[in-house]
């Protein structure tokens, strides 16, 4: 599989370029870093002049991150003059101004003139200068144009392989008529108005719902600025459907065991209150009302039964203890109930009013009547001290 960007399935390009000369470059992680942004740039050709810490160098072939047939091919002098001897065209970088009356340019200038030289096989090469103090007077001499960059005055200095891929840069970006290397894909086609206007009709249908459009005099204003938003985007098939996907997630709520639903944690117990107060389900000869309270309720925990629950399926004292969360047993819905143990672990909430009380007290006698062990654990014992809470669970368990 390629890595981040290298990809040797794809063929390496080799074409026609300048020669990068590096004078007496001091360290060896520079030469490699400098290989590498050549090969970024599908320049191939390196020389080198008096490298200081001498060649080949480990060093440079481990910055060098897979560019190894450049420093492979890089070849070696002792001096600048030996090292420009068969061009017919030289740039020398430079941070600084040396008075010299020879032109002075940017790195994409140098591209535009070196290429017709190199297209028609002439020897052209870029000088890079010292790490420390660049290049010296008599080496930008036998230049025939001076390359330097837009930069902070203050600070001028660049690291060599930075330079290097500056001028490597505008060279390809040139060569290959700045063409990126992919695109956006298009896996969706764009969305027909049909489909749009469906969407709309969706989302004001909901946003009617809840009073979105007011005040009523603003309503075709709102409409019109909510269509202009989605026109803005371009939207493809796909983002239409996964924006409808969205808005009938929002308006429908999340489903699932343990996993809430359309009320919050203090909504959830004003629906438990509600309930016990009128007693709901307590009619032994209809089953189906406390089914289908269970479900709601199951699905619309409080916050003390969703950290129970989820603190019960993850202690593994209670695997295969059975516990089910909001199920019926007889005319009444128990917060948690294992069939095999026969215990129901009741929670009761914070601030219960007189009328709750004695409802939830003739439920625990009904259980117990029937052989259920009955543990009332208060909401707020469980959001203060849960594994207090469980514990307590364990030894009812076991006695």
């Amino acid at each position: 599989m390629p890595g981040a960007g290298t990809d040797k399935t794809k063929r390496w390009i080799v074409a026609p370029g300048p020669v990068i000369i590096l004078v007496e470059p001091q360290l060896g992680e520079n030469i490699g870093a400098a290989a590498r942004a050549m090969a970024n740039f599908g320049l191939s050709r390196l020389r080198l002049v008096g490298p200081r810490q001498g060649w080949p160098n480990d060093k440079a072939r481990m910055m060098a991150a897979g560019a190894d047939r450049i420093l492979e091919a890089a070849t070696l002098f002792d001096t600048v003059e030996e090292a420009i001897a068969d061009c017919t065209f030289v740039l020398a970088t430079t941070a600084r101004a040396h008075d010299q009356a020879k032109p002075v340019i940017g790195a994409a200038e140098a591209a535009a003139e070196m290429a017709p030289l190199v297209a028609a096989g002439e020897t052209v090469a870029v000088l890079f200068g010292r790490e420390r103090n660049g290049l010296e007077n008599d080496e930008i001499a036998l230049a025939d144009r001076i390359i330097t960059l837009p930069v902070n005055p203050a600070f001028a200095s660049l690291n060599l392989a930075q330079a290097v891929v500056i001028v490597a840069y505008e060279w390809f970006k040139r060569e290959s008529a700045g063409r990126l290397p992919f695109g956006m894909p298009q896996k969706s086609a764009p969305a027909p108005k049909q489909q749009l206007l469906a969407f709309f009709a969706s989302l004001e249908r909901e946003l009617e719902k809840v009073e979105f459009f007011r005040p009523p005099d603003k309503r075709e204003t709102m409409q019109i600025n909510l269509r202009n938003i989605f026109a803005r985007m371009a939207p493809t098939q796909q983002d239409i459907q996964t924006l409808h996907g969205v808005i009938m997630a929002i308006v429908e709520g999340r489903k699932g065991p343990a996993r809430g639903g359309v009320l919050d944690g203090e909504e959830a117990e004003m629906l438990r209150a509600l309930i016990a107060e009128r007693g709901a389900g307590r009619d032994a000869a209809s089953q189906s009302p406390a089914r289908g309270l269970s479900r709601l309720l199951r699905r619309n925990p409080t916050e003390a039964e969703r950290k129970l629950w989820q603190a019960l399926v993850n202690d593994r004292r209670f695997a295969g203890r059975g516990f089910k969360r909001q199920t019926p047993v007889g005319q009444h819905i128990c917060d948690f109930v294992s069939f095999s143990l026969r215990l129901v672990i009741d929670i009761v909430p914070t601030g219960e009013n007189a009328a709750a009380a004695r409802a939830r007290s003739a439920k625990h006698a009904w259980l117990t009547d029937r052989g259920y062990t009955v543990l009332a654990l208060p909401a707020r014992d469980i959001e203060a001290d849960l594994a207090g809470s469980l514990e307590g669970i364990f030894r009812a368990v076991v006695r």
